[in-house]
């Protein structure tokens, strides 16, 4: 069932007979700027930005946030359609049975899985961490809370795309959209279902979990548990669902995503119980506290380093100026002269004989008087 895109959206059971009518095409320049990739691109600068403030929280940088960015949006566009387009192949297909390729890169039109993204996300963050030497499990839990502010605010944009909504439904809160000049169907607003439950993931994250990490990763291992029970009950009300081939399960179809993320949602489980009752991971072994710690052992090296140092130049300092007075008092002994009256030692005064001594006559030749 598909709603068509230039009729109103209402809520009868909360604003009456309120429409809103939005236009997919925010611009009428060239072949159009639609609000669906508005939407996103405002949802992918959110998430980013939210990266970039909390990186310092785990051992990250704001340029390790960018430099990831830069390889994973192309690869994470690509990923994504590539996903859809597998799981909804048969809408791609010309009448000779041939790929429709025009159809299959005209994005704006929506048709992108967020699973598609998470993988490729994932394995960009992979070999990004790899060549960068940084720790994986750290820079997942920072991306997970960009991917849920990202969700949060993209899911709006099925919104204005009239797609991604549930079943019939007389709750007050359905949604009414016009399949047809004169026919309409009250429904599910599921995109406000998921945007809701990953605002509260979200929080629970910020507030909670990040708070108490114990292990790099936990972050990670919690965001697959939440959106995949999440996404499976809400899956479970959709219309438009990916269906896994012919495959069925109980007689019934099997969803892809729904399917996905009850697989995703117990690995995540297991790995928390993991890590957290077994392993017993402590919060000394993150990302983060070892570059602390290593930080704090480099500090206190540098300053016992710097002390010693200035003990040394002390104890020179004091060494040099003990020894100068000796040595200007032995110089002064040497250098002054006697006071006055005083000879030299080993001299005598010239021109005077010793006092007592008679002189000596001088006697006539031969010695006779």
């Amino acid at each position: 069932m598909t709603a068509l895109k230039d009729m109103p959206i209402s809520f009868p059971g909360l604003f009456g007979g309120w429409e809103f009518n939005p236009d997919p095409v925010a611009l009428h320049v060239g072949h159009g700027i639609y609000w669906y990739g508005i939407i996103l691109a405002l949802a992918f600068l959110a998430g980013m930005l939210l990266c970039m403030k909390l990186a310092p929280r785990y051992g990250l940088t704001e340029d390790n946030v960018l430099d990831l960015v830069l390889w994973a949006v192309p690869c994470c566009i690509l990923g994504s359609r590539i996903y859809y387009v597998v799981f909804y192949l048969d809408l791609y297909r010309n009448a000779d049975g041939g790929l429709d390729w025009g159809r299959i890169i005209a994005i704006w039109d929506g048709g992108l899985a967020i699973y598609g993204t998470v993988i490729a996300g994932a394995l960009v963050a992979f070999l990004y961490t790899r060549r960068k030497k940084i720790r994986f499990g750290a820079m997942a839990d920072l991306a997970v809370m960009g991917l849920l502010l990202g969700q949060i605010i993209g899911r709006w944009a099925n919104f204005i795309n009239r797609e991604a909504f549930g079943g019939p439904t007389e709750l007050p809160w359905r949604m009414r959209l016009w399949v047809s000049q004169y026919q309409f169907v009250e429904v599910h607003p599921t995109f406000l279902y998921e945007s809701l439950w990953n605002l509260l993931g979200l929080g629970l994250i910020l507030f909670i979990v990040s708070r108490g990490r114990r292990f790099d990763g936990e972050n990670t291992w919690f965001y697959f548990l939440w959106y995949g029970l999440g996404r499976s009950w809400i899956e479970g009300l959709r219309t438009d669902s990916l269906y896994l081939f012919d495959w069925t399960f109980l007689g019934q179809p099997i969803r892809v995503s729904q399917a996905l993320s009850l697989v995703m949602a117990c690995v995540a489980a297991v790995m928390l119980f993991y890590n957290i009752r077994i392993r017993k991971a402590l919060p000394e072994n993150l990302l983060v506290n070892r570059l602390a710690a290593e930080a704090e052992a480099r500090a206190e090296a540098e300053a016992a380093e710097a002390a010693a140092r200035m003990q040394a130049d002390a104890r020179l300092e004091a060494g040099v100026l003990s020894a100068a007075p000796a040595a200007g008092l032995r110089g002064g002994e040497e250098d002054c002269p006697p006071p006055e009256g005083e000879k030299p030692e080993g001299e005598e005064p010239v021109g005077e004989k010793p006092v007592g001594e008679k002189p000596k006559e001088d006697k006539p030749n031969g010695g006779m008087d």
